[in-house]
């Protein structure tokens, strides 16, 4: 799966993967050119990377409609 965020508001068409930041974990996308965190696209923030592959994986997770 791809970032919707990141195609729409960056043209960027990059995997979606689970990303840390001091909230907890999202699913995310990271910038294809150097690697810093591109958009967070799920609503939700989870505990775990473990839960966040999970989510991610089985379609639990909710798609942020803008940045």
């Amino acid at each position: 799966m791809y970032g919707k965020i990141a195609f729409e508001y960056f043209g960027h068409h990059v995997e979606l993967q689970p990303m840390a930041s001091a909230k907890g974990w999202y699913v995310g996308t990271a910038d294809p050119l150097d690697g810093p965190p591109l958009s967070r696209e799920s609503l939700e923030y989870f505990a775990t990377e473990e839960a966040t592959t999970e989510a991610l994986n089985t379609g639990a997770w909710t798609q942020r409609a803008h940045p």
